[in-house]
């Protein structure tokens, strides 16, 4: 459809013309939707999430943001800093001493 200026008049012909293009092309992309064969070329959003999905994201975000914050506080208060933890916990799963996985995963 041609852009045309909003001072411009249109004639009834011209609205008609353009309501047909528009109801053409409609139809068109509802056959496409029909059709298996177009189903690959036909643009999608994102994935749709539920609302309990989000919410399990959103408990598990606050959960991880609290575990980071207490951790934060607990080396603070023992003085350990992030190297002297990284060296712990490579000596624990080196060792054999700490598992690598969660025990829900085991």
């Amino acid at each position: 459809m041609k852009h045309r200026n909003a001072a411009t008049p249109q004639s009834g012909r011209d609205k008609l013309r353009q309501f047909k293009e528009l109801d053409d092309a409609f139809a068109k992309a509802l056959k496409a939707l029909d059709d298996p064969d177009t189903a690959a070329d036909i643009p999608t959003g994102p994935p749709v999430r539920s609302l309990d999905t989000l919410e399990r994201e959103d408990d598990a975000k606050a959960r991880e943001q609290a575990f980071g914050r207490h951790l934060e506080a607990l080396m603070k208060e023992y003085g350990i800093s992030h190297a002297a933890l990284l060296e712990l916990s490579h000596t624990l799963l080196d060792y054999g001493l700490w598992e690598d996985r969660p025990p829900a995963q085991r």
